[in-house]
């Protein structure tokens, strides 16, 4: 009779059962068990992921609620640390978060919940994170619907003096006041998540900014609607720029000023942006990041697109220009989501959930039909971005997660536009690592080891039309696999949902196999494409770490690690 205490085993463990003697994991979606994340890993998880698209198994609202009570608790426990979090993420370059609302609504959530330490790091960190006036409105939005406290007429939450001050703060943190007035004049007024309108006039009469100089202060009363126009342009060739610009009429007028003044975009009356000779002149004049930006716009007027050769012809150079994206710090990262979002033909303004399927023509939002010369512009400039990457120098083994449950959910980047499933941008990410790295092998894992198609010369064209093997997950392969081959791996990058199930040991028993076996040094880094709060990863291994999908800072974090 077989003895069933031998089945009891912390060398090996089939998936389905918690590793004996570990009180730390938690039961997946699929059934197996994983190790729990710990608040601040599964914080930076959704700060930078955040949770539109949601997962194969959870909906986009399910996970959002989850994720929001791991913020709270975090800002509970320790809400300066919540906020430095926030601070790092959202002003790192390159840019790990490709949306801001996640990080806005966390900062929101410490003015609101936080205690009085919690709201002085605000009032610190906000203008270093609240940049632009979309982001104030954004902010100031989340911000009513948390804050729990109101007026005595019982409209209005009630606004302390550390909220005043980091309001305030928004119109003094540059000592430069051409670049306060420059991110005021672009916006003067956006909408709330809620849809609620937000002048900056409004967030003065609750802030009563003081102004740093006369400059300061002259612009300020001019945006309160204090001081006149004559007076303000006067002082400030900004607002005499922006008053010149406003003052246009027809197409004809807005080419002239931005040929003669070199008007940002943002300058123009609504009206004449909806023309598309108007952006033909802003073609050579805008920022090569404003540019990239505006590409979807530009072809839905048709600037760009059949007949347009000219125009196209300068976007093509300015995009395929070595020196200027290398001026501009582009990273890869940054372009493969640019090109994503304007390949894919649609926007979604707002946090509006994507299906289990990408969107199609009749779907809600702005679409446009994506110009062949641009895409491969943009690939050519996702090509150019890669020369100053600096490989790490090790031998690394990709494992990029092939099963079914890669296959469901959209990650969606800033815009609302959908990147792909997990599978196709885990297989970019894995692409990306190809071109940087000289000494790196690529393979895809389900309960089997398969041939991966990724090579450094590997189209994202391609990639897109790669469809996962779909089988169940064993994510122990990839050591077990190194340990059969005796591959002397410096390190591991897993690609994953973290929802595996199916092994006869779990991956943190297989990784010490590897050790113990071919390479004690071997270091693992579990890159996580949905916010889902649980990991592969064992929390005790300092040989681990914990990756968000998404965060453009991968490549040097992998260099670094």
């Amino acid at each position: 009779m077989r003895d069933p205490l031998a089945s009891v085993s912390a060398r090996a463990t089939p998936q389905t059962r918690p590793i004996p003697g570990r009180t730390d994991q938690v039961r997946n979606a699929a059934g197996g068990y994983v190790f729990a994340k710990d608040d601040w890993t599964r914080l930076e998880d959704f700060l930078i992921l955040g949770t539109t698209g949601g997962t194969y198994y959870t909906d986009a609202e399910a996970l959002t609620a989850a994720n929001a009570d791991v913020l709270f608790a975090a800002i509970a426990a320790d809400g300066p640390r919540v906020v430095q979090l926030i601070t790092g993420i959202a002003t790192a370059r390159p840019a790990r978060a490709p949306k801001p609302r996640p990080y806005l609504f966390a900062l929101a959530a410490a003015t609101a919940q936080g205690d009085p330490a919690t709201v002085q790091a605000v009032k610190h960190a906000f203008p270093a994170v609240v940049r632009t006036t979309d982001h104030l409105a954004t902010f100031f939005g989340y911000w009513k619907n948390l804050a729990g406290k109101q007026s005595a007429r019982g409209t209005q939450p009630v606004i302390g003096r550390a909220m005043r001050t980091a309001l305030a703060s928004w119109f003094n943190a540059d000592q430069d006041v051409h670049a306060v007035a420059l991110r005021a004049l672009k916006a003067r007024q956006r909408a709330t998540p809620a849809g609620e309108s937000l002048a900056l006039r409004d967030i003065i009469r609750i802030a009563h900014p003081a102004g740093r100089t006369e400059a300061h202060r002259a612009l300020i009363g001019w945006l309160a609607g204090k001081v006149s126009d004559d007076d303000t342009r006067a002082r400030l060739r900004d607002v005499d720029d922006f008053l010149t610009a406003q003052a246009v009429s027809t197409a004809d007028e807005a080419v002239g000023v931005i040929r003669q003044r070199s008007v940002p975009w943002e300058f123009l009356p609504s009206a004449v942006l909806g023309y598309a000779q108007v952006w033909d002149a802003l073609i050579d004049t805008v920022g090569l990041t404003a540019l990239i930006r505006n590409l979807a716009r530009m072809t839905r007027l048709g600037t760009l697109g059949p007949f347009t050769g000219e125009a196209t012809g300068r976007v093509v150079a300015r995009l395929t220009d070595a020196s200027a994206l290398a001026a501009a710090r582009i990273h890869p990262m940054d372009l493969y989501l640019a090109l994503k979002a304007y390949q894919s033909g649609i926007s979604r303004t707002g946090p509006r959930r994507i299906g289990r399927r990408l969107p199609g023509a009749g779907s809600q939002g702005q679409e446009w039909q994506p110009v062949g010369a641009i895409c491969d512009a943009l690939e050519t400039a996702y090509d150019l971005s890669f020369q100053a990457a600096t490989p790490s120098g090790k031998r690394l083994l990709v494992a990029v997660d092939c099963s079914g449950s890669m296959a469901g959910g959209w990650m969606v980047v800033s815009g609302g536009s959908p990147l792909g499933t997990p599978y196709e941008v885990a297989n970019a990410i894995a692409v990306l690592f190809a071109r940087i790295e000289p000494d790196l092998h690529v393979i895809e894992v389900d309960t089997q080891v398969h041939r991966s198609r990724v090579t450094p010369r590997a189209n994202l064209r391609e990639v897109a039309g790669w469809r996962p093997a779909g089988g169940g997950t064993d994510l122990s392969l990839p050591f077990t696999w190194a340990q059969r081959k005796k591959l002397a791996v410096d390190g591991f990058v897993v690609l994953t949902d973290n929802e595996t199930w199916a092994g006869r040991a779990h991956p943190s028993q297989a990784l010490h196999a590897y050790r113990r076996t071919v390479n004690s040094d071997a270091r693992v880094i579990v890159v996580s494409m949905t916010a889902v709060g649980y990991t592969i990863a064992d929390p005790k291994d300092d040989g681990v770490l914990n990756v968000a999908g998404l965060d453009a800072a991968l490549p040097t974090l992998i260099t670094g690690y």
